[in-house]
């Protein structure tokens, strides 16, 4: 065999050292490539898409978060608060943040208020969001017990919450708002965009566990609510909530209504109703308390209806007060099959003893020697069949039968308040119009507000309607003593009505109310009150309603200082014969008359 060559060392080292100059130089180009790479993704990064990836790193550093903003306040007439704005805070979590920490969950479920199980179960139903809501407007301070306690993920957020200081009395005026601070009913809602001013929003950076880091910019300066001041007199509605309260109770009706109007200007002083609701524990309530009445439900108004007529009978010229005489007869009168009566005898009548003594068949008699048109359109421009417009959220317009399809059965018993529907405001404002020398002001509840009025009747007729009132309070009158008020002439008319059910009249069900004017001699204030299906004691309006009117405008002439205008009369003894229109006519106590049914068989 041949040997193989032998090779040295040194050949063999020569051999090694190209091998070992490539691995250099293919590590070399390796890095040099990698470094390129790099230097390439970071232009690409910093230069190329900066924009994209400034973006991606915001979204998790940085938040727009809203600045909250009080609502306005709202103040009675006399700058007392009625609804205010209190700071509260809302606890808020990152679902994923908080379980990953369960061992605090029963912890945060205890000071929440809330079962640890459900806890758990409500954050694991959202674990793919970022925000979501543990407890909405907590106190400051314990809301602070559940952020001491350093839950990763939880926070604070802070709010407003509105407070009613008066509570039910102003409830169904103000409404109330929702969880997100906006209005849902009542003045709260017809003055939202005034009172809930607009929030804030500003730019700032959040740790991982949501915790504000620095504040960036302001995105959007927060604008606060603005406040309003309404004609409301607390102290009045006051008076007129006990009064009402405690004549609902005690009478055990299903429900009263109270409006008190400022005739000058048309501001509404008071408006009360029950049941009620508290406003601060709306979770309580329920949606039939929470009506108010004396905007939203509908009454057939019965004799308080017959100053209207009367308005219509001098406007025709063919009525003064005092004559001509009309007869009433033995208290019925038929008419076309329909038995028209009065609960007494009343023989002749004028026309101011036909609203003294509310003789159905008086007011019927009259009605029928009027003209359809002038009828209608007088009851039309005291603002029947429409509303108000007095800006209230689901105020109704009640209900007045087209004149032209009027009979003469028809008018005859619209004279005396069926066939019709009607607010209680829509009442109070019809007396206020009488009162104020014919003059119809546009309700508002706003105090100072400018009010479009305009002049309905002759100021000549209306002072005219006011005497004639006025001898409704009088002996012998349906409202005395009941609507009485020491010291001041009072101006009202009673109204007592069968309410309608399907088919007809209910027999034992009614609506009993009192409207009146007072001082008499120069009206400053005029009320309606209406009282729901009296159970316990008497139904008619001058014994229910009749004594509500008197305490509450008692206490309310006082409080605004009007000074007394019939100071020692309280008419014991009766008027002389003649006064006011009631020749011949004895000085009994005189009742309501009630009509059973103002057509027989006949729907409303």
């Amino acid at each position: 065999m041949k040997p193989r060559p032998r090779t040295s060392s040194s050949s063999r080292r020569h051999a090694a050292a190209p091998s070992a100059r490539r691995r250099m130089l293919l590590v070399g180009c390796v890095l040099a490539v990698a470094s390129l790479a790099l230097v390439a993704r970071a232009f690409d990064m910093q230069v190329v898409r900066k924009d994209f990836y400034q973006n991606q790193a915001d979204a998790r550093i940085l938040r727009e978060v809203p600045i909250a903003v009080s609502r306005g306040t709202i103040f009675d007439r006399n700058g007392e608060p009625l609804a205010v704005s209190t700071p509260v805070v809302s606890i808020w979590a990152n679902p994923a943040e908080v379980l990953d920490n369960e061992d605090k969950l029963p912890a945060l479920a205890k000071a929440i208020g809330m079962d640890p199980d459900a806890l758990k179960q409500y954050l694991a139903q959202r674990s793919e969001r970022e925000f979501v809501y543990l407890k909405r407007q907590m106190s400051p301070d314990a809301a602070q017990v559940v952020l001491d306690l350093a839950v990763p993920g939880v926070n604070g957020q802070r709010e407003f919450r509105r407070f009613y200081p008066s509570g039910p009395v102003t409830a169904h005026v103000l409404g109330f708002t929702n969880i997100d601070d906006h209005g849902q009913e009542g003045l709260e809602l017809a003055f939202d965009d005034w009172l809930a001013g607009k929030e804030g929003r500003k730019r700032v950076i959040r740790d991982r566990q949501g915790h504000v880091v620095e504040d960036l910019d302001l995105v959007r300066a927060p604008q606060p609510g603005r406040d309003i001041t309404l004609s409301i007199d607390r102290r009045i509605q006051f008076l007129a909530y006990n009064e009402l309260k405690n004549t609902v109770e005690q009478s055990d009706a299903d429900s009263g209504s109270m409006v008190i109007i400022d005739v000058r200007t048309g501001e509404v002083l008071a408006m009360v109703n029950w049941p009620t609701y508290n406003p601060n524990a709306l979770r309580s309530s329920n949606p039939s308390s929470r009506r108010n009445r004396a905007m939203t439900d509908v009454v057939e108004p019965g004799s308080t209806i017959k100053p209207f007529v009367m308005a219509a009978a001098l406007s025709s010229g063919k009525y003064t007060p005092t004559g001509p005489l009309v007869d009433t007869g033995n208290g019925h009168f038929y008419y076309i099959s329909h038995d028209i009566r009065d609960t007494h005898a009343y023989g002749m009548l004028s026309p101011t003893g036909i609203l003294a003594k509310s003789s159905n068949i008086g007011a019927a008699k009259v009605a029928m020697t009027l003209d359809t048109g002038l009828m209608y359109d007088t009851y039309r421009a005291f603002g029947f069949g429409a509303s108000t417009n007095s800006g209230f959220p689901g105020e109704a317009s009640g209900y007045l039968k087209p004149g032209k399809s009027w009979g003469m059965l028809e008018k005859a018993i619209l004279a005396y308040g069926y066939g019709l529907n009607v607010t209680p405001l829509q009442l109070a404002n019809g007396y206020a119009t009488i009162a104020d020398n014919g003059v119809m002001h546009l309700p508002t509840f706003v105090k100072g507000s400018d009010n479009e009025a305009k002049q309905i009747i002759d100021p000549k007729i209306a002072n005219q309607l006011v005497q004639m009132l006025e001898s409704v309070t009088q002996p012998g009158g349906t409202a005395a003593p009941w609507a009485w008020i020491a010291n001041y002439a009072v101006a009202g008319k009673t109204g007592t009505a069968h309410k309608a059910t399907a088919g007809g009249y209910a027999k034992n069900n009614y609506s009993s109310a009192f409207a009146g004017i007072v001082p008499a001699s120069n009206p400053r204030m005029a009320a309606v009150v209406v009282i729901d299906n009296p159970k316990k004691g008497s139904y008619y309006g001058a014994l229910v309603s009749g004594p509500v009117f008197s305490k509450v405008m008692d206490g309310a002439l006082r409080l605004l200082d009007v000074p007394p205008d019939n100071i020692g009369r309280w008419y014991v003894g009766g008027p002389l014969q003649g006064q006011n229109g009631l020749t011949g006519i004895k000085q009994q106590p005189a009742v309501e008359t009630v009509e059973d049914a103002p057509v027989e068989g006949a729907t409303p």
